[in-house]
């Protein structure tokens, strides 16, 4: 995915100023999809010099008139393309699971904390995805309209499960290793 198919996206679901686009970044897209303020605003110049987006003049607010962004029809032809595009899954290029092979090398030196560090960052993240799933996502309240929507998050609900499940488990791992290095470190010849 790409930062100018992330915003068409978005602008197609509701025309935006930049300001509330990078709040719904904030909010909803940039759980999936990270963007800084300055790259959604560079972005939307991008798109309205490609002719793919238009600004719509909007009512001053105090600190001068704010531009609220709709899709031409050739961004929209852009996003539906791009949609149907062929492209190869993406491999995981993660830092944590690279550590953890040099680990295997070096030892675990002070590895423990930062996997039970990630494992609280997944779990939080994974509370509030259902708080999200629980809020907008009710049974009573999904029809046809949002099951996409629904089906995004309940693949970042899968992703954090495996996340905090996996985690869980490299967290004890490591402290059973910690455990025998530190019975050989003290001269006790024990096995877990």
């Amino acid at each position: 995915m790409s930062l100018p198919h992330a915003i068409l996206t978005a602008l197609l679901e509701k025309p935006s100023s930049g300001l509330e686009l990078t709040r719904r970044f904030d909010r909803s897209i940039g759980f999936f999809w990270s963007a800084t303020h300055q790259q959604i605003y560079r972005e939307l110049g991008r798109l309205e010099q490609a002719g793919l987006i238009r600004a719509l003049p909007q009512a001053a607010d105090g600190r001068g008139p704010r531009k609220a962004y709709e899709v031409l029809p050739a961004g929209r032809e852009a996003l539906v393309a791009w949609v149907g595009e062929q492209q190869e899954p993406k491999q995981i290029r993660d830092a944590l699971l690279l550590r953890l092979r040099a680990a295997a090398v070096v030892g675990t030196g002070g590895l423990g904390a930062e996997l039970r560090r990630h494992l609280e960052l997944h779990r939080s993240q994974l509370a509030e995805y259902r708080e999200i799933e629980a809020r907008d996502f009710a049974p009573e309240r999904v029809g046809e309209e949002n099951r996409l929507h629904h089906l995004v998050l309940s693949g970042g609900i899968q992703l954090e499960s495996f996340w905090t499940t996996w985690l869980e488990d490299a967290v004890r791992t490591v402290a059973e290793l910690d455990a025998v290095d530190n019975a050989v470190d003290n001269g006790v010849d024990k096995e877990v």
